[in-house]
């Protein structure tokens, strides 16, 4: 493949340029221009070059559950690629064994080739059943304690490369313990423990905490609770900013807290759809007022897309330069993935173009152009 050539202001890691950016074979060859300020870029009609957002936490998009089996991971990851997403965890929900085993199987060879006109399927996010029957949110009843050998087990179907654990059911810190020392990464989540219980398992070895404040127990300044953990000693930890499962004031406050707040979806089979029903695992939810519930009104999951949330964090105030941040870079850092979330030479070339507007014009994967 030739070299290709985007110009325009391009954030660099040093910042924005305004210049050109050189691609070749699926990898950023080099970058180079002159410095720009950010309102000089915000103010311009030249393209902004952004590296394609990563989105750690998708239940589905464009009518399709990851629970589904089949082809559906293909679907949602078209979905969300036209919305400047370019490398995802696909995300399952709590199920019974044999279902959450079929729902792998479908996965895995999904892992091993690009999607055709879709984001890049990095791994699976293990979202339950390993979580506590007394904070499920909208997953369905049939939560579970783990064994090494279980995880391991699912494991071996399709890789994980990240799972959501409550630490304090029994014989879940020392499963922590194992998991870090086998490369895994924790993230702590959908759990009633204290305070002390989030503290103990980040000294196990969690790095960070699934869509804080979320199915978690809740600061109170004689109970700190699981978010105050997060907010007190988390370097990592999943923010949902549509602006309905954490108002933004919440969000400001995680943001002065916690280094690596990083942006998650967390979006269901509805995401991209019009309102009416859809699956979300075993659940059947509703989408409408811009949101999805279960019957009783239960936020479950979203429809949010990473292109909205980048402009949700920049109409909060924050620098695009940072949302870009917590939109790509520090889910990348958090997997340990090292060539995703940046543009700099020898990366691969997963970019979102945008306009001044922070519309999405243009998304390439790997070097692949797909819208």
């Amino acid at each position: 493949m030739s070299a290709i050539s985007l110009r325009g202001y391009i954030l660099s890691p040093e910042g924005f340029v305004r210049g050109e950016l050189i691609h070749e074979d699926g990898r950023v060859l080099r970058l180079q221009g002159d410095p720009a300020t950010e309102s000089e870029v915000l103010l311009s009609p030249q393209p902004i070059v952004l590296p394609g957002f990563i989105d750690l936490h998708v239940h589905g998009g464009g009518g399709h559950d990851t629970m589904s089996g089949g082809d559906a991971v293909a679907h949602l990851a078209r979905q969300h690629a036209r919305h400047g997403t370019t490398a995802l965890l696909a995300t399952t929900m709590t199920a019974p064994r044999d279902e959450i085993e079929a729902a792998l199987r479908a996965l895995a060879p999904y892992m091993h080739r690009p999607v055709e006109g879709g984001a890049r399927v990095l791994g699976v996010h293990l979202e339950g059943p390993y979580i506590n029957p007394g904070r499920l949110g909208a997953q369905p009843d049939f939560a579970a304690t783990a064994t090494l050998s279980d995880v391991l087990a699912l494991h071996a179907l399709a890789p994980i490369r990240l799972i959501t654990i409550a630490p304090e059911l029994p014989g879940h810190l020392e499963l922590i313990v194992a998991l870090r020392d086998r490369g895994f990464v924790v993230q702590i989540g959908h759990s009633a423990g204290s305070y002390e219980d989030g503290v103990a398992a980040l000294a196990a070895g969690a790095t960070g905490f699934t869509h804080l404040f979320n199915a978690m127990t809740g600061l109170h300044h004689r109970k700190p609770g699981m978010a105050g953990a997060a907010l007190a000693h988390g370097h990592f930890a999943e923010i949902i900013p549509d602006l309905l499962h954490v108002h933004p004031g919440a969000i400001q406050v995680a943001l002065r807290c916690i280094p690596g707040l990083y942006c998650v979806t967390d979006s269901t089979a509805a995401a991209g759809m019009p309102d009416g029903d859809y699956r979300l695992g075993r659940h059947t939810v509703t989408k409408c007022m811009g949101g999805v519930r279960l019957a009783d009104g239960t936020l479950a999951g979203s429809t949010l897309t990473m292109d909205q949330a980048l402009r949700n964090l920049v109409s909060m105030g924050l620098p695009l330069a940072e949302a870009s941040h917590r939109t790509a870079t520090l889910a990348a850092e958090h997997l340990g993935v090292q060539d995703r979330g940046r543009l700099a030479a020898g990366n691969w070339a997963d970019m979102v173009v945008l306009d001044a507007q922070l519309a999405v014009q243009q998304v390439w994967v790997e070097g692949r152009a797909v819208i």
